[in-house]
C-alpha cells in the first residue's frame, strides 16, 4: 500500500512511518519544514511539505494514496480549542477525498479522559468534546463511520515512551528539577496506562491492514502504572525526595498539568491484541524510565 501519514514526523507518526516501511509499504508523509522533511526523507518515505490547515493538500494526498494514518495535532495547549478546531476540518477534509472507496482511514485518539476511575476497554463509547478539552476525534469520525467510510480510531495511552520521549514523562521529570522534589498526588495509586511508541506504530500498521475493521484499537502495552512508581524512579535517579501532595499543592506544583498527572484511567487492550494479533515486545515504562537516556 501507498499510505499517506499526517504528523509524519512527530514522536508516534515518525515510528509509524518506519513500521510501514519495514513492512513493505510505501509512505507520504507530511511534513511542517524542510529540516523535518530531509529527516523523513532519510528514513525512505515521500516527502509532502504542509500542515493541516492546508486542506486541498490533505484532499489532494488522501486521494492519490492507498490509505491514511492521521497522527497529527498541534500540542500547545494555550490553543486547544483552534488546534481541535484544525484537527476537525483535516478529518473531514480527508474522509472527503476517500469517500466512495473502500480505502482505510486510521485516527489518533487517547484513553486518558475516556472513564478516569475505572477501566476501560475498546467498548467505550467516544468521548464528548468539552468546554476545557474540546479535543475529540472520534466524534468527528463518527460522522464519516455514518456516511460509510472505512474510519477507525488508535487511542493512545497518556505516556506513550521511548528514549528521545519529549512527552508526559519528560514534563514530571522537568517538574521534579524545577522545585526539588519528584511528587505524587494522594496516595499515589492512579494509574497511567503506557506503551513504547514502536509497538503503538505496530498498532496503526495492523489496524490499516486490516481496512479499520473492529475499531476503536487501544495501543496499551500496560493497563495502569501507579503513579508513585513513576514518581520514585524519578526521585531516585534525580536525588530527590519523593514527597505525597494534596489535590490543593498539585495544583501549584504542576499548575495545568497536574489534571493530568492525578487522573486515574486504567486501560485494557485485550480485544485489540486479540483481533490484530498484537503482542508488545518493547520494554515497559518503569524499565525505559530507569535509564540514563530520559535524564540526560
Amino acid at each position: 500500500m501507498r499510505v499517506f501519514v499526517t504528523g509524519a514526523t512527530g514522536w508516534v507518526g515518525l515510528a509509524v512511518v518506519k513500521d510501514l516501511l519495514a513492512a513493505g509499504h510505501q509512505v507520504l508523509g507530511l511534513a511542517r519544514s524542510e529540516e523535518r522533511a530531509q529527516a523523513l526523507a532519510a528514513a525512505g518515505a515521500s516527502v509532502q511539505l504542509g500542515s493541516l490547515a492546508d486542506l486541498a493538500t490533505l484532499s489532494r494526498c488522501a486521494a492519490e494514496t492507498d490509505g491514511v494514518i492521521h497522527t497529527a495535532f498541534n500540542h500547545d495547549f494555550s490553543k486547544l480549542a483552534e488546534s481541535s478546531e484544525e484537527e476537525r476540518r483535516a478529518i473531514e477534509t480527508i474522509g472527503g477525498a476517500l469517500e466512495g472507496s473502500d480505502r482505510p482511514f486510521i485516527v489518533t485518539s487517547g484513553v486518558a479522559l475516556l472513564a478516569p476511575g475505572r477501566v476501560t476497554t475498546e467498548n467505550e463509547p467516544a468521548r464528548a468534546p468539552i468546554p476545557s478539552f474540546p479535543r475529540s476525534p472520534e466524534i468527528d469520525i463518527a460522522k464519516l463511520v455514518a456516511r460509510g467510510l472505512r474510519v477507525a480510531a488508535v487511542r493512545l495511552a497518556p505516556t506513550v515512551h521511548g528514549l528521545g520521549d519529549h512527552g508526559f514523562v519528560p514534563r514530571v521529570i522537568g517538574f521534579a528539577r524545577e522545585k526539588g522534589v519528584s511528587a505524587y498526588v494522594g496516595d499515589g495509586q492512579n494509574r497511567w496506562p503506557a506503551v513504547h511508541r514502536f509497538d503503538a506504530a505496530r498498532v496503526f500498521r495492523l489496524a490499516l491492514e486490516h481496512g479499520a475493521e473492529g475499531g476503536p484499537f487501544h495501543a496499551i502495552t500496560e493497563e495502569g502504572v501507579p503513579f508513585k512508581q513513576i514518581a520514585e524512579v524519578i526521585g531516585r535517579r534525580l536525588n530527590l525526595p519523593v514527597v505525597a501532595l494534596s489535590p490543593e499543592e498539585a495544583a501549584g506544583h504542576f499548575g495545568w498539568f497536574g489534571t493530568f498527572v492525578g487522573i486515574d484511567c486504567p486501560s485494557s487492550s485485550e480485544r485489540t491484541r486479540s483481533s490484530l494479533s498484537w503482542q508488545p515486545e518493547h520494554p515497559t515504562l518503569l524499565a525505559d524510565l530507569d535509564q540514563p537516556g530520559y535524564f540526560a
